[in-house]
């Protein structure tokens, strides 16, 4: 009994990756249509039960998007601490590790939109971690911050590529030394406004 559903647990992921890994590769054949039923033509499983899997459009992007960090490693996931907010090698390494594909999440309609999908866990992530860092600032400079904190972990990967030839450690050394600097800044700047010089 016990093996019997642990095998139909296998399945059902087994046909949730596949679900997902369709979902990349309409992207990379350039489709504009990353749709259940384009999910469903490519994959042979049924409309109805990609729905059961991903209730809407959403939620199909939203876990394609979790799946290309996946693909990318363990550790390319939102942060859940400063110290995770700190690892870039991990983050860049993996990025490198995908490259591919990553330019392609990064560089098209449909990738963005399966970034998209992901807002609002993104914004939750990062608020979180950044909320010490950025406490003491105006409301309006926390958000300001929080973001630029966000920004620096993952998203200069394409432009430090495509325009500087560098790889996925020189962009970690870099960044990591630009979000320590941003860290060391907020805290020692004690809550005065981003546009006060005297305390950067």
């Amino acid at each position: 009994m016990d093996e019997s559903v642990g095998q139909r647990q296998r399945n059902k992921e087994a046909a949730r990756t596949r679900i997902l890994d369709a979902v990349i590769e309409l992207m990379a054949d350039g489709s504009p249509d990353l749709s259940h039923d384009a999910v469903a033509e490519r994959t042979g499983i049924s409309r109805r039960t990609i729905y059961r899997y991903f209730v809407d459009r959403e939620a199909l992007l939203g876990a394609a998007s979790a799946r290309v960090r996946e693909l990318a490693g363990s550790r390319v996931t939102f942060p859940k601490s400063e110290s995770d907010l700190l690892d870039t090698q991990s983050i860049y390494l993996g990025l490198d590790r995908i490259a591919p594909i990553v330019t392609l999440v990064r560089s098209t309609p449909q990738g963005r939109a399966m970034r998209l999908a992901q807002k609002k866990e993104r914004q939750e992530s990062y608020t979180k971690v950044a909320a010490d860092a950025v406490k003491d600032l105006p409301k309006d400079d926390q958000l300001l911050a929080t973001a630029m904190l966000q920004v620096l972990h993952t998203t200069p990967w394409l432009e430090m590529r495509d325009h500087w030839d560098l790889s996925g450690e020189q962009i970690a050394k870099a960044t990591g030394w630009a979000i320590r600097t941003l860290l060391a800044d907020l805290r020692a700047r004690k809550g005065a406004p981003l546009l006060d010089q005297q305390h950067s």
